[in-house]
């Protein structure tokens, strides 16, 4: 699994236990909503300020 963290353009790194916590939140919150197939490829979030 692929974790890219950016704030106004700029990349934000993140350690591996970060990565995993974001990673299970974000999947576990998607995967569970209706229409989602279990075989999806990407997940894109955008949050506007």
């Amino acid at each position: 699994m692929g974790l890219k963290l950016k704030v106004d353009s700029t990349e934000i790194p993140l350690n591996e236990f970060v990565e995993k916590i974001l990673n299970g939140m974000i999947i576990g919150s998607v995967a569970s909503l209706k229409g989602i197939k279990k075989d999806w490829k990407n997940i894109e979030i955008q949050i506007s300020n």
